[in-house]
């Protein structure tokens, strides 16, 4: 008898969690795709902060299939080595009071094109292989690299002499790859510079947008960001102007190079950018307010996933935009190429977003990010100016 008892108490142990598990994936988002870009192959910047490199490379190879159809995979290395040696001119200018970081924006990838040219993947070493690894790892680089330059950048003597570029320049060769002042490629001899003329864009075409009340909308600014160290300029529009350049680039075939927050809890590992509604969706966790204080912040994490579809989400003001930038809520963390358009089972709109973290999460390196997360946590983006409405184009005077 009692080993019948155990029997039917398993058994409904077991429906039960059946039962659950069932509930739990109707809750899974099944994404349906409206409108997808064409984008090269998921890379993996693994360990190094470098995905300011990989997802704006990354958009302007789909503006390159765009223009021309070349499927070509540019060299992030090459940016990095000239944008490091930059970045530390910059830093030793000013005595050390610039930050001499991994990480960069956007703008950096421009400015380098623009003024370097760039040159495929192959030509230099690949990621990582000068250290005998399979992918880039800035670890042991950085921490080279990083008190050499403070070491001139806070250095005592009255005058110092330029032999400290050369020397940076053997550290950034030595872990990078030189860069080549020409190279063959499918037969043909380039430049840096002639290879990005030859690609088919029209490197003045882009321009970075975002959305503060700190600054008139209409007008560039500087966002007042430590990675922004060129202070690169942004156009400011109103945050349903910011969306709706996005929503026109995607309608008419362009794809964006987006800067924003993930450290959010509803950034997932999995794939997924829900801006969470923490207090809405306590009682639908089953939590009252006290409960959920005492809740560890891997338990909310994991009361907030399990909801899925039926999250509460934020909704995005300029208001929210605002406070987040003021008090360090909305920071400068990532960069990623919004490529696609996509809805979920319950009509729910997410973009469609390429990662440089290989064919991680449950979508193989695509993230699935709500219109509410992408209004909320932008920072800036890239865009083809081609790409913006023709009234914000004429407000902006470009």
């Amino acid at each position: 008898m009692k080993k019948m008892l155990a029997v039917a108490l398993m058994a409904m142990v077991a429906t039960g969690a059946m039962a659950q598990d069932k509930e739990q994936n109707s809750k899974k988002p099944v994404f349906t795709t409206i409108k997808e870009m064409p984008i090269t192959s998921i890379k993996d910047q693994n360990r190094s902060g470098t995905c300011w490199a990989y997802s704006t490379l990354s958009f302007f190879e789909s503006e390159i299939l765009k223009a021309s159809g070349k499927n070509v995979d540019l060299c992030e290395m090459f940016v990095c080595n000239k944008d490091y040696m930059e970045r530390a001119i910059l830093t030793v200018r000013m005595h050390g009071d610039s930050q001499f970081a991994q990480g960069g924006s956007a703008g950096d990838v421009l400015d380098i094109i623009k003024r370097h040219g760039i040159i495929p993947e192959g030509i230099m070493p690949f990621p990582g292989s000068l250290q005998g690894d399979s992918l880039a790892n800035f670890n042991e680089f950085f921490s080279v690299m990083e008190p050499y330059v403070a070491a001139v950048a806070k250095s005592s003597a009255k005058k110092i002499s330029n032999q400290w570029k050369p020397g940076l320049q053997g550290i950034l060769d030595s872990y990078l790859g030189e860069c080549p002042t020409e190279f063959t490629y499918e037969g043909k001899k380039y430049t840096p510079q002639s290879f990005a003329q030859s690609l088919g864009v029209n490197w003045d075409d882009y321009v970075s947008i975002t959305s503060y009340t700190h600054h008139p909308f209409y007008t560039a600014f500087p966002v007042e960001v430590q990675d922004n160290w060129r202070w690169d300029r942004s156009y400011n529009v109103p945050m349903d102007e910011m969306m709706r350049i996005i929503d026109n680039a995607l309608a008419n075939g362009y794809t964006i190079a987006w800067g924003g927050d993930v450290s959010e809890e509803g950034f997932t590992r999995k794939g997924l950018g829900i801006a969470y509604d923490t207090k809405a969706a306590q009682s639908l966790t089953g939590s009252d307010a006290a409960r959920w204080l005492k809740l560890t912040a891997a338990d909310k994490k994991s009361k907030l996933d399990s909801l899925g579809v039926d999250a509460p989400e934020i909704v995005p003001t300029q208001e929210l935009r605002q406070e987040g930038f003021d008090n360090w809520e909305l920071t400068d963390d990532h960069g990623m190429h919004i490529y696609g358009l996509a809805k979920d089972q319950n009509g729910k709109e997410y973009y469609m977003v390429k990662n440089s973290w290989g064919e991680y999460g449950d979508y193989k390196g695509t993230w699935y990010m709500t219109k509410n997360f992408i209004a909320l946590k932008t920072m800036d983006y890239l865009v083809n100016k081609n790409a913006i409405p023709k009234d914000i184009r004429k407000k902006l005077g470009i």
